[in-house]
């Protein structure tokens, strides 16, 4: 465990409603918020995985990255929009299935008039750290913040969890 993970929590059965995710706002260029559903932190695993669902306001987008140690799946849900994956565009509409393995570079556009939402899975954990770490804290009822950058130590914290090296050629949103 390092100043970025929380400690594990014992093993067992989990079920729980919506009004127990951890959920936070997110600076730009994402702009909304992340819901964090299950982590080894909320209930513990022999596998470490974590999973939740994330919210990506109009015009809003998940810059170019990459996960060195994790796999990580999507599932639209709602919106539209576009994954670049490795330079390639795919349309995202809800139903569409993603999944990204290890060093496998790419983006996601909210290319839509509402939200595009998807359900998050990543193996192993550590997603959910990053967006604690550079989010803010969202409670029901909360009024969408105005849009808020990213901490200066934004890479010392993709780092430390489950990001690759920034690209030296990172795409953007064109």
């Amino acid at each position: 465990m390092s100043e970025y993970t929380k400690p594990m929590a014992p093993e067992a059965v989990y079920i729980a409603g919506p009004d127990k995710t951890e959920s936070y706002w997110q600076p730009v260029p994402a702009n909304g918020h992340i819901e964090v559903a299950l982590a080894p932190h909320i209930v513990g695993m022999e596998h470490p995985f974590a999973m939740g669902t994330q919210t990506v306001a109009p015009g809003g987008y998940v810059r170019e990255h990459s996960h060195v140690d994790n796999e990580e799946a999507l599932y639209i849900i709602e919106g539209t929009g576009r994954a670049v994956v490795e330079g390639q565009d795919y349309p995202l509409t809800a139903g569409t299935s993603i999944f990204l393995p290890k060093n496998t570079r790419h983006m996601f556009i909210n290319e839509g008039e509402g939200n595009l939402k998807w359900v998050w899975l990543i193996i192993p954990n550590g997603l959910e750290d990053f967006f604690r770490l550079i989010g803010r804290p969202k409670s029901p009822g909360d009024k969408v913040p105005v849009n808020f950058p990213r901490p200066d130590n934004v890479e010392e914290i993709e780092r430390a969890t489950v990001f690759g090296a920034k690209p030296a050629d990172q795409r953007n949103p064109d």
